[in-house]
């Protein structure tokens, strides 16, 4: 298990391989849609450097409830916002496209977070930091949040491997030998 903080150094992103297992802490930053569409077309400082979370979650009041991620593939419209503010990680489920991979190449890994395990992932929220966006909603709102030992499996890495592709791919191969 490699422990890692934020801010993330792009040397630590290159050491990472895909599988390898991490426990993440410090602050990252939850994203969906329309925080992806908002870094797009304006400037969002706070996240430079940043990771961020694909996640929609269940708050009460300032208490995060759960916070499983969210399918992140969608999102890979918006890969242009990993280069335009340097984002060292991003967290989700189910991988993203592979003009996204290119992007990544070198200074950005793809953490894949469990789908289910939403109350796992809120535990181990320490702190909310700040909310940006409320006008977003509830779940598409920016949450800052800080976090220890966020787990968490590199499943595209800096160097090019994408364990999502690599599934695909063994999947169509074993389809296509069962005709």
């Amino acid at each position: 298990m490699i422990k890692l903080n934020t801010p993330l150094k792009t040397s630590d992103i290159r050491k990472l391989r895909m599988g390898d297992k991490v426990l993440l802490s410090g602050v990252i930053f939850t994203a969906r849609d329309r925080a992806y569409e908002y870094f797009s077309k304006n400037d969002f400082p706070k996240i430079k450097g940043g990771v961020l979370y694909n996640c929609g979650p269940l708050v009460d009041g300032r208490k995060i409830i759960a916070a499983g991620p969210t399918t992140s593939i969608r999102l890979s419209i918006y890969s242009d916002i990993l280069k335009k503010y340097d984002i060292k990680a991003v967290i989700g489920k189910a991988g993203m496209d592979e003009n996204t991979l290119k992007i990544m190449k070198g200074k950005c890994v793809y953490f894949s977070a469990v789908g289910g395990a939403s109350l796992i992932y809120a535990n181990c929220i320490k702190k909310v930091n700040n909310v940006y966006k409320k006008e977003f909603g509830t779940t598409e709102a920016i949450w800052e949040l800080e976090v220890k030992d966020f787990p968490v499996i590199v499943t595209m890495d800096s160097h090019g491997g994408d364990l999502h592709q690599q599934v695909y791919e063994k999947s169509k191969k074993h389809l296509s030998m069962s005709k």
